[in-house]
Parts: C-alpha cells; structure tokens; sequence
C-alpha cells in the first residue's frame, strides 16, 4: 500500500511543479476579474515593454519626411553647456511634439511617456537599453529657453517646409488668416480681459495655405495680448510667407484670403506693396448702403413675390467700385443682398421680422463673376474646422506659462504637431479616413498597441491582427516611406 502511494506521488510530482511554477510567475497579476465559464480572470502589470501608441512610429516617417524637427532644432541656439547635455534640443523637440500628436499636451505627462518603446524608437532611441527620454522640468526649461528672435526663426523654418511640400506645379495659393480666442485662467504675461470675448485671453493669429491640391496647410501661428488688433502682427506675417513661397515659384499668384476683421486700409495697402491680390470681407457703412441699395430693393422684391412659392430664394449680387476715406485708390466690391427672417412668439401668433441682410466684399480679382467671387470667399469658412482642429484636437490652448515667449514657444510646438497630423492626412489619401479629423486620425491609427521585442540585429514591434485599421495603416506607411 505505500508502495502505491509512493508511485502515486511521483506521478502528480510534475504537476506539483507546474502548478507551484505558474503560482509563482502569476503572483504579478493581482487584479481580479468574474470568472467565465469557470475558468478564472487576473490581470496586472507584468507584462513585457508594450506601447498603446504605435502610431507615433508614422509621425517619425513624417517628420523624416519634412525634415521638419531638425530644422526647428537648426534654428534654435542651444545655450547648455555642452559637456552637461544628455537630450539633445532636436530629441527634446522630438519628445515634446510627438507627445502633443499623440494626445499628451501637457509635458507632466512625458514624466511617464519617456519610457514608452514607441516614443523613444520615434525619437532615435533603443526602447530599451537606451536611458529614458526627457522629464517635464526639462521639457520645461526648453520652453523657457528661446528669445524672440529664435522664436522667429523656428516660425520661418516650420513656414519653409509647409511650403516645401506644395506640388511643383503650383501657379496659385491662397493665403487664408483668422484670430482666434485662447481663454487665459492664471497669471500669463500679456493676458488682458477682452470684452467680445468676455473672458481674459490671447488673441493669436494664425496663417493657413492651400495649394492647387486644395489641402489647407498651417503655415505658423502668432500669439497676441488679449487687446490686439486683427491685424497686429499680419504685416511681418504676410512678408515672410510671401518671401517663402516666392523664393520657391517666383511667378506664383498668391491671394490673401480674411473676413471683415482684416478689412481695413492697412491690409489693402500692404498688399499692393506686396504684389499680392486679396478678398476682404467689408463692414457695411451709411456708403456701401446706398451704392447697394438697387440690390437690397430687388431682394426686397423678389423676397415678398416668390417667398409663398420657393422655400429658399437665392440673393441677389451686384458690383460697384468704392474707396474709403483712408484708401488711396478704388476697389471693386462686391455686394451680397438676401432677406432673413426671424421669428417672434405671442400667446395667440407669430409674428415674422423680415430684414435685407447685406454682405461686402472688396476684392482685386477682375475674371470671376460676384456671385463666384462671393462662393469663393465663402470657401474660406472651411478654416473654422482646420482651427476648431488646432484647439480642441492638439490641445494647443495649453498656454499656461507665466511667460508670454514661452508660451509663443509652446503654440509653434502644437504648431509643428498640427503640420505632422496633417501630413499624416496627406497619407492617408484614398482611404475611408481620407478626411477624416485629426481626433479621429489619432484613435484609428496612433493610438494601436504593440508587444515590443529587441534583438541584436532589430526592433520588432508586434500589433495585434484584429487591429480594425491593419489597411490604412499600411497605406499610410507606403505613403510616407
């Protein structure tokens, strides 16, 4: 009988071993989940070096694509002393702008992201032998480190590769700018109460560029006291980007495309001085009402007769020529006349108020009609979604230093993080996110997990074969390689 016991026990020995071994291995997985079908559910954190965002890998190709960082980081000084330094200003740079594409625009959140593979293979560095990238103070002493005229030309050098990646067969681009609101909550140097907006704030300006592919380009973004004018700052903008894009195709017709904010007499003159055409917005004044008033008549008209009949009349257009007191010549303005409703409740009616809303328009484009002028200056509100893009998808409101420089700093960073993306949009051309937004580019393609493995000869990063967007994320690799 011991015999058998003793034969009996040899036989359950592997399984006592194999049973004490996983009880050991397994001592990491301390959460607990229900169980299903009997079998039992842990996790923990144990596993080996795992990324949630293998997509920064593509913004890596991008960048190498625009040679954009290192010309940032060219056109920076490095004021360290050298035998002190152990990131680089163009790893840093890397860091910081790959962390705001991914999601990460606070730089407390690279205290955790410089570990991770993909973030450091991104910015040159082996994910795991190689020492962790940058923690947040100094990330933070980066910001605090440029002085304006390095600012300027890091803004110059970002401008130079958006217009760098224009096709080569560009005859016309379209220069469209747009302030914008950055609601400040602290102490920021140059934070001043604006009533419009009814809230402390900068006003930063920003320039766009479309090309001939139609793809709205950010060219830099400027930031402004809460206080400024719509066109402080627009003169040195539109002389560096014309500059730019002429030293490229010297025979380029170039528009400058805004709304009523810019349309002033300074905005005129400086672009005759520069050769340049424009399409302003106008606000209405007691002259432009009466050269338009044939025009506000016949909408009137045409309003009362055919409102029973037609859902949706279309306005009427006309053309005259105008100069302002402050300008030094006539322009040609074109005039938009349609009636609005608005409509009123009462206990026992409704009552409809009827008004001619007109819109001008002050041009020096002579081969379009007005009512295809009018359709191309209209074409401009598509910027509102490359600009609600900028603030809410890249975050680039995080203007939270006391320093007014260092927060100019920081929006070139979301700046630089902004043309990336929209490369990214570039490659993506063909697929069904072809148009998508930045946001949703971000979930469906940077945000994808990979296990992580390095040899002696390569990395390997192993995503998972139920990735849903295995197709575009290819696609996008062909394109940018």
């Amino acid at each position: 009988m011991k015999e058998k016991e003793h034969t009996l026990s040899n036989l359950l020995l592997p399984y006592k071993k194999q049973k004490e071994v996983l009880s050991i291995s397994d001592s990491s997985l301390d959460l607990g989940f229900p169980a299903v079908r009997g079998k039992e559910v842990v996790a923990g954190f144990s596993g080996d070096d795992v990324t949630s965002n293998s997509g920064v890998l593509l913004l890596g190709l991008a960048d190498r694509r625009l040679d954009l960082i290192r010309s940032v980081a060219t056109a920076l000084r490095d004021r360290r002393d050298p035998r002190k330094i152990v990131h680089s200003l163009e790893s840093l740079i890397c860091e910081r702008v790959f962390g705001i594409g991914a999601g990460y625009e606070d730089a407390n959140d690279l205290n955790k992201l410089r570990c991770d593979p993909a973030l450091k293979v991104a910015c040159g560095r082996l994910p795991g032998s190689d020492p962790a990238l940058a923690s947040q103070p100094t990330i933070s002493r980066l910001e605090h480190s440029a002085n304006r005229f390095s600012l300027f030309r890091a803004a110059k050098a970002m401008a130079r590769c958006v217009v760098d990646r224009l096709p080569a067969n560009t005859k016309e681009v379209v220069l469209d700018v747009d302030a914008t609101d950055d609601a400040c909550y602290g102490q920021q140097q140059l934070s001043l109460f604006n009533a419009h907006y009814d809230n402390y704030c900068y006003l930063p300006l920003l320039l766009y560029i479309t090309g001939p592919d139609g793809v709205q380009r950010q060219m830099t973004a400027m930031l402004r006291d809460g206080h400024a004018h719509g066109t402080t700052g627009l003169r040195a903008m539109l002389r560096c980007a014309v500059k730019l894009i002429r030293a490229r195709f010297p025979n380029v017709r170039i528009i400058l495309r805004a709304d009523s904010g810019f349309g002033c007499a300074k905005t005129i003159g400086w672009c005759h001085n520069l050769n340049i055409e424009f399409v302003l917005g106008v606000s209405g004044n007691s002259c432009l009402h009466r050269l338009s008033e044939r025009t506000q008549i016949a909408a009137s008209i045409k309003h009362t007769m055919l409102k029973s009949w037609f859902p949706r009349i279309t306005p009427e257009y006309d053309e005259f020529d105008y100069a302002a007191d402050t300008w030094k010549t006539k322009e040609r303005v074109i005039v938009k006349a349609e009636v609005t409703e608005k409509k009123t409740w009462h206990p026992d009616r409704e009552i409809i108020h009827a008004k001619v809303n007109p819109r001008f328009v002050v041009t020096t484009l002579t081969n379009l009609s007005p009512r295809e002028l009018y359709k191309f200056y209209c074409e401009r509100g598509d910027r509102e979604n490359r600009i609600k893009e900028f603030k809410v998808d890249l975050s680039a409101g995080r203007t939270s230093c006391t320093d007014f420089l260092a927060n100019q700093f920081r929006l070139l960073l979301h700046t630089c993080a902004s043309i990336l993306m929209c490369a990214l949009q570039e490659a993506a051309a063909g697929t069904r996110l072809a148009k998508a937004q930045i946001g949703t580019l971000r979930l469906a393609i940077i945000k994808i997990g990979a296990r992580v493995t390095q040899s002696v000869r390569r990395i390997v990063f192993r995503m998972a074969n139920s990735a849903p967007e295995q197709d575009v994320w290819r696609h996008m690799y062909l394109n940018l390689t």
